[in-house]
């Protein structure tokens, strides 16, 4: 790699460290904290398998369709970030900088890509393929979702974003394939 590209990278680590921070210190905020907490542990899988009974229940023709279509890439979604996951093996913010306060628990060790922005994304897109009058509500919670883990010191705002874009991309693929 060479001196450009490191200073680069070196810049923008800076700068989403610092981003990080000011995002985390949101977090020593009682209200704050609760809110985004339970906006992470949505994110964990409770909401979006929620989501998916309601649409089997609400639509049990074409609610198949649907349900499936989440769960197979949610799944090629998993097995994507865990390869990247283990590969780049960045760690969490709170691990290196002591001004980031961790504030939930942590499903694995490494920080890059945030898997559960990663799915949100996914769920969100598939799901408003199907039904595009769950996209402004479903669009919200992802954007919580993504907040939640950077606020809570879990990720930094590079790690929801790319894990955003990946999402879009498994979406984009999937639509190719059904």
């Amino acid at each position: 790699m060479n001196l450009s590209a490191k200073n680069t990278i070196k810049k923008i680590h800076a700068l989403d460290s610092v981003l990080c921070v000011k995002m985390n210190q949101t977090s020593q905020n009682k209200l704050v904290k609760r809110f985004f907490k339970i906006i992470s542990r949505l994110g964990d899988g409770v909401f979006w398998y929620t989501l998916m009974i309601i649409i089997l229940l609400a639509d049990p023709i074409y609610g198949i369709d649907t349900v499936i279509h989440m769960g197979v890439f949610g799944g090629i979604g998993t097995l994507i970030y865990k390869i990247i996951k283990k590969y780049v093996s960045r760690p969490r913010p709170f691990q290196i900088n002591d001004n980031i306060y961790d504030q939930e628990k942590i499903l694995d060790c490494f920080s890059f890509p945030s898997g559960h922005t990663l799915h949100a994304v996914i769920f969100t897109l598939i799901a408003s393929i199907y039904y595009p009058f769950l996209f402004p509500f479903l669009m919200a919670i992802t954007i919580l979702i993504a907040f939640s883990r950077v606020i809570l010191g879990l990720h930094y705002p590079t790690d929801v974003i790319v894990a955003a874009l990946i999402g879009f991309i498994i979406v984009k693929f999937s639509i190719f394939v059904i």
